[in-house]
């Protein structure tokens, strides 16, 4: 099997990417869907070719990494996700009466609650797209209210469709659509763990922008930039709520999606016969696979990636200095190497005036200098003592 990316003979027209998705994913696997979670990773590394074509295709990344030896531990636990579940429910129980408290509606009866049941998601997107239009409608014409509980929105990632889910949509009186993301961690005295809110804000982004597309063809819609957040309050069951902005986290997420190689690209490279069956391939055959796909690893991978733990060790076997993180990498310039970057400490190669070889003799300098006026800094009995 050819390993070069440039390989791949040309496909016929009538070979369409669905098809061609299939035969990657293996016939009888069913494809894994792109949920928000997922997609803000894959915004998050836009460079990573191998996280783009394995979720384009549908491919059970938990299950490939476990069949390559390097299972990793990202994703939730079923008991956080039990909790979760447990937790929206609550708070969506008697047609979502605390949630709408927390809106400040008091009424529950001047709140429309669209059905949004449609056969597949195809159907469901469109009955989504259908029921924003009549409340945001309703809501100019009579000022009321509607919340449409996981309503599913559809969003073009690299050429590939993407259905999204979000926990729940609220249309105000003003046309202003609000997402409601609901989480099971708690918030306490009015704030959360800032690492799980940022993880928040980031999947509602997703959301946002898949409405935006909704919004841009109906009259009278608008996306509010702030999402509700609803988690439960301090040590209880009880839920609250905090807006959160997410100007921020949808910005970097429409600039990276944007830079994200369409997946019909990635997947013309790819050589004749590739593909990450789990079930019919070996663990040899599918590392072969998945090495046809360039990776962009860093180690903020292990916390978004099923295959971190693969990708990592690879990096390191390759010498890459990816592997010490991006801000490492950028300042390295084109010394993509740690065999390079030693080189260039050294003097034995690099150009003297890129900055970042000059930086790293200079810093070879003063550590060779430190070194040596370090032992006349150092009392006599603490040289002398064995320990």
């Amino acid at each position: 099997m050819s390993a070069s990316l440039g390989s791949g003979p040309h496909r016929p027209p009538q070979t369409t990417l669905r098809h061609r998705l299939a035969e990657l994913r293996g016939p009888a696997a069913v494809p894994r869907p792109l949920d928000a979670r997922a997609l803000a990773a894959l915004a998050a590394n836009p460079g990573c070719r191998r996280r783009a074509i394995l979720d384009g295709a549908g491919v059970d990344k938990t299950a490939l990494a476990a069949k390559l030896g390097a299972p990793s531990g990202y994703g939730q636990s079923q008991f956080a996700i039990a909790r979760g579940n447990a937790f929206e429910a609550k708070v969506k129980a008697d047609g979502g009466r605390e949630l709408l408290a927390l809106l400040g509606i008091t009424e529950p009866g001047t709140v429309d609650l669209p059905e949004l049941a449609a056969a597949g998601p195809e159907g469901r997107a469109a009955r989504t797209a259908l029921a924003l239009r009549e409340a945001t409608a309703a809501a100019a014409t009579a000022g009321r209210w509607a919340l449409l509980d996981h309503p599913m929105l559809a969003l073009e990632v690299a050429g590939s469709p993407v259905y999204l889910e979000p926990d729940a949509v609220v249309v105000r009186p003003d046309g202003r659509w609000t997402v409601v993301e609901i989480k099971s961690f708690p918030m306490i005295d009015g704030s959360a763990d800032a690492a799980k809110v940022g993880a928040a804000a980031r999947q509602a982004a997703v959301y946002v922008l898949a409405l935006e597309k909704v919004a841009a063809l109906t009259e009278g819609a608008s996306v509010g930039h702030q999402v509700l957040l609803v988690c439960p309050k301090d040590f209880s069951n009880l839920p609250t709520a905090s807006a959160v902005d997410v100007r921020k986290q949808l910005s970097v997420t429409r600039r990276q999606l944007q830079r994200l190689t369409r997946i019909e690209e990635i997947a013309d490279a790819l050589p004749e016969g590739v593909t990450f069956d789990v079930a019919e391939c070996s663990a040899e055959e599918l590392a072969s696979a998945v090495e046809c796909v360039p990776h962009a690893y860093a180690p903020e991978c292990l916390a978004a990636c099923e295959l971190a733990f693969h990708c990592r060790e690879r990096a390191r076997a390759a010498d890459a200095v990816a592997a010490l993180g991006r801000s490492v990498r950028g300042e390295l310039g084109g010394l993509t190497t740690i065999g390079d970057v030693l080189a260039a400490a050294r003097g034995e190669a690099g150009d003297p005036d890129d900055p970042a070889v000059a930086a790293l003799r200079r810093a070879r300098a003063l550590r060779a200098e430190a070194l040596a006026a370090a032992p006349a800094r150092i009392p006599a009995e603490v040289v002398a003592c064995p320990c």
